[in-house]
């Protein structure tokens, strides 16, 4: 196997933050100009296994509400998951034409303490599940990578340009940006995706900016013009960082098919309110259950 080749297994765990929506588009445009794998180089293997009920589209393009997990994870190991620490469940609603991103601030008590640990100590199956009974929807699929999957992934992919809307200094993250355009290499997205300090409410303003960091990552992949080259160097990109949990090939390519209809402009980015607790615990706030009750029955906000 050469340098290149990894496996993206697809069992009942698996990775990314904006991983979901580069690997969904990616496999779309691989699947849909048909294009041969490399003479003699194994790209990615897959391997099918039965999904769990509901959890996989039986044909065509998926025409029903569709919920996913996307896990950022803070481990250094680069085969390794580690506490929970950006969160987001997306919704799509492929009549609507439009999405929404929950955002899940690291902190929340969602009961036994912040959600956040879940992860490391049950695994992406259980976190899913908790996550899934917290926010009251289906989670069809779930996500996770951690610090190199996501630096290499982005450097991989060529950075993403993004608008900065706020200063942001932090040496503790390493973000050192200016508000306006910016380009930011594999680092540099991560520690935009990191930085708390640099803002008054925190964890609150970083969670939000990693929804609006996926948000981005789905502009730029809708603005590059990629030729049959370029989707390949995407589609092993992706290979390499990417697991999927419950779902197979044909699913993925179907679901990249529905995210590639979605304008960034019909995406709602919401981080969900929260009021005190105890140290940095965070209790859910007023009005979390009319923010659910307005995702879950079609996955697009109206009121909020």
């Amino acid at each position: 196997m050469t340098a290149r080749a990894r496996t993206v297994l697809l069992t009942l765990v698996g990775p990314p933050l904006c991983g979901v929506l580069l690997a969904c588009m990616v496999a779309a445009a691989w699947v849909g100009l048909g294009l041969p794998l490399a003479n003699g180089e194994t790209w990615f293997t897959v391997q099918k296994v039965p999904p769990v009920a509901g959890a996989s589209f039986t044909s065509g393009q998926p025409d029903g509400v569709q919920f996913f997990l996307v896990v950022g994870n803070d481990s250094r190991d680069p085969n390794g998951v580690g506490l929970g620490d950006a969160i987001h469940v997306i919704g799509v609603n492929p009549q609507a034409k439009a999405a929404s991103i929950i955002d899940i601030p690291r902190d929340t008590d969602v009961g036994g303490g912040k959600v956040n640990s879940v992860l490391a100590q049950g695994g992406l199956g259980q976190f899913t599940q908790t996550i899934s009974r917290f926010v009251g929807v289906p989670i069809k699929f779930s996500m996770t990578t951690n610090f190199a999957g996501f630096t290499d992934m982005m450097d991989e992919f060529g950075g993403l340009d993004i608008n900065v809307q706020q200063p942001m200094h932090d040496e503790n993250s390493g973000a050192d940006f200016d508000p306006g355009p910016q380009k930011l290499n594999g680092p540099g997205a991560l520690a935009f995706s990191r930085d708390r300090h640099s803002f008054a409410a925190g964890d609150i303003t970083r969670t939000q900016n990693q929804g609006y960091l996926m948000i981005t990552a789905l502009q730029n992949v809708q603005q590059r013009a990629v030729g049959a080259g370029g989707v390949l160097n995407m589609l092993s990109n992706v290979g390499r960082h990417v697991q999927m949990g419950n779902v197979g090939f044909q699913d993925l390519y179907r679901l990249g098919r529905l995210v590639l209809t979605i304008d960034p402009a019909n995406i709602k980015n919401v981080v969900i309110p929260t009021g005190g607790g105890s140290g940095t615990n965070l209790t859910p706030g007023a009005g979390i259950d009319s923010l659910f009750a307005d995702f879950r029955d079609d996955g697009v906000l109206q009121s909020h």
